[in-house]
């Protein structure tokens, strides 16, 4: 399986993987566990490890937005369904759409990526790329953070970054 993350500014990068993203070899999840509360946990990883990175480097932590979250992950899900291409097609109409809730904006990033199968995975990945580096370690306050799987199990994920 590839992974390829892209940043807001269209660069990308390819890694390989090789196990199954929701699931390990010969294991099943419990029947409590849905693909809704594997998601929200992989989101509250994803922010766990996007802030303890920017605490390292003296930045202030980001706070989760609803508002941008909804639009992370609706972005996650069309990537997912095919609805649209891997990529930021339709980044300004996300800002667009969040903005009203957040009182003056004045920055925005997006990170997407597919293909990893863990949260600490698709940070780590990001990590390595200057791109990437720069949002994360960008003069933001608020993030949303979307995850969704395609009908293979390929996990999408999508980060948006603001400021205000």
């Amino acid at each position: 399986m590839k992974h390829i993350f892209f940043p807001a500014l269209l660069s990308f990068f390819v890694f390989e993987a090789s196990s199954h993203p929701l699931t390990m070899p010969g294991k099943t999840a419990p029947a409590h566990v849905t693909a809704a509360t594997v998601r929200a946990g992989m989101e509250d990883d994803i922010l766990k490890y996007i802030n303890a990175y920017r605490r390292k480097k003296g930045l202030r932590p980001l706070t989760m937005n609803a508002a941008i979250s909804a639009e992370a992950q609706q972005h996650s899900e069309n990537m997912a369904a095919r609805r649209t291409s891997f990529g930021h097609n339709g980044f300004q109409g996300r800002v667009k759409r969040f903005s009203p809730a957040i009182n003056g904006v004045s920055g925005v990033a997006e990170n997407v990526a597919l293909g990893s199968t863990t949260a600490k995975e698709v940070v780590d990945n990001w990590l390595k790329s200057a791109m990437h580096r720069k949002n994360i370690e960008g003069d933001y306050t608020l993030t949303g953070i979307g995850v969704a799987a395609d009908k293979k199990g390929t996990l999408y994920f999508t980060q948006i970054f603001a400021s205000n």
